[in-house]
């Protein structure tokens, strides 16, 4: 129990930010699962749109801070690897070419580079 109105206040807020991360975590556990689910009925172009969705979940929750960027990134590529493997096992079906999205804050900013000029001899 908290001894002073500021430290109930801050374990109230703490409580309520637990509960709202648990249901952030369990919603993106959900959108790999639909990916899954997709996958093992076999149809690409569902299992495609699920991972697009699936992607941009796994990509909101880095940028929350509710899991790691290099666990995100695990996750899309061993998702979109079993959806190409199931693309091209199907036969007569298009290859779904799905776009890697990328993690990090900086990832889409260039890199400047400084030009140095050549000495006269």
């Amino acid at each position: 129990m908290a001894n002073t109105k500021s430290a109930a206040k801050r374990a109230k807020q703490a409580e309520q930010r637990r509960q709202h991360n648990v249901a952030l975590r369990s919603r993106m556990r959900t959108t790999i699962k639909k990916v899954t689910k997709a996958l093992d009925s076999g149809s690409v172009a569902e299992a495609a749109a699920a991972f697009k969705a699936s992607a941009a979940s796994l990509d909101s929750m880095v940028n929350k801070g509710l899991t790691h960027r290099n666990k995100a990134a695990r996750h899309k590529s061993r998702l979109n690897k079993a959806i190409k493997k199931l693309a091209s096992a199907a036969p007569g079906s298009e290859a779904v070419a799905t776009k890697k999205t990328a993690t990090r804050k900086t990832a889409g900013k260039k890199k400047v580079v400084k030009k140095t000029a050549a000495k006269k001899s």
